[in-house]
């Protein structure tokens, strides 16, 4: 098939990029770098650097597409409670723009990158896809406007679209020498902000909240390895079906305090990480959990790396090698 791919200089992305080249798939990125990074962008595939506000510039009606794959957005659910109107502007009003030139342009498939920040505070767990939609951040609420979008135009459009509700994402894409990894800027996940101070790069670390109805006080989060979360890509674009918007949770079942995660790269790297407790992040939930049943039975999905050791091994390899420049051991 002949795809669009928003957001494939971005970490999650640029993963799903080459796993869809090498599934001989032909795909042209559409990114407009502004978080993303130019040279994670894979030389087979064609680039056009534009905003997903301004897709029908390339989702033409002679352009051929067959399907779109929506992965650019802004993902800091803290930034999203002291600039909404940003994420409003992306994630949303980008997003509807983006539906209306696939409709336009005759596109009737779509997989939407999603986000398990639509779920809040939850009330069950681990999550179904059927568990109340109450985000607590203004990122969750674009988000679930678009799942919510996108339930409409395949109600009333027939468009085949897959939502993919991602839990948290780690590690690292490091095949046939090519190192896909995490690296935002500024950066605001655990994994990678652990990394620096391992590396000497940051001298502490601060833990956001420790104060949580958990075990040990901080947040508890379901990790998943990004390959695993792209291959999901994969298989939603092949389930999709006219006429439908299918949602699934995306994670592996298990949960990890974020103490627990900062033990594992101690573990993992060797080196001390010292931590520093800070208040909560405004909007961050205690615990976010998934239920993939849905996902397992549906799509055929297992992740095949479910350790966090592995997660947090790939990613100090390519933080090594591709951030400080050592070989990785």
């Amino acid at each position: 098939m002949k795809l669009l791919v928003t957001g494939g200089a971005g970490y999650i992305g640029s993963v799903v990029t080459r796993m869809l080249l090498d599934a001989g798939h032909e795909v042209v990125v559409l990114d407009d770098l502004s978080t993303g990074h130019a040279e994670a962008l894979a030389p087979e595939a064609t680039f056009v650097q534009a905003r997903v506000h301004d897709a029908a510039q390339v989702l033409t009606a002679d352009a051929g597409f067959d399907a779109v794959l929506h992965l650019a957005a802004l993902i800091s659910a803290g930034e999203s409670m002291v600039r909404p109107e940003l994420y409003w502007d992306n994630n949303t009003v980008g997003s509807l723009a983006l539906i209306n030139a696939a409709r336009s342009a005759g596109v009737r498939r779509f997989v939407f990158s999603s986000t398990a920040a639509v779920y809040g505070n939850p009330t069950e767990l681990p999550i179904p896809e059927t568990a109340g939609k109450t985000p607590t951040s203004t990122y969750g609420a674009t988000k679930l406007a678009v799942d919510m979008a996108l339930t409409s135009e395949s109600t009333a459009y027939k468009l085949a679209s897959v939502s993919l509700r991602y839990f948290n994402v780690a590690g690292a894409y490091l095949r046939n020498g090519v190192a896909l990894g995490e690296r935002h800027d500024p950066e605001s996940h655990l994994i990678p902000i652990a990394l620096e101070v391992a590396a000497g790069r940051r001298a502490k670390l601060q833990m956001m909240g420790v104060d949580y109805p958990t075990v040990d006080g901080t947040c508890v989060r379901d990790y998943i390895h990004v390959e695993d979360l792209a291959r999901a890509h994969l298989l939603a674009l092949e389930a999709a079906v006219p006429g439908e918007h299918r949602i699934y949770n995306l994670g592996n079942g298990n949960g990890f305090s974020n103490q627990q995660v900062v033990d594992v790269i101690r573990e993992v790297t060797g080196h001390p990480v010292p931590v520093e407790p800070a208040p909560r992040r405004e909007g961050d939930p205690a615990v976010l959990v998934a239920s993939a049943t849905r996902a397992h039975t549906e799509l055929g999905w297992t992740p095949a790396k479910p350790a966090l050791h592995e997660m947090v091994g790939d990613a100090w390899a390519f933080y090594r090698s591709q951030i400080i420049g050592e070989p990785a051991a």
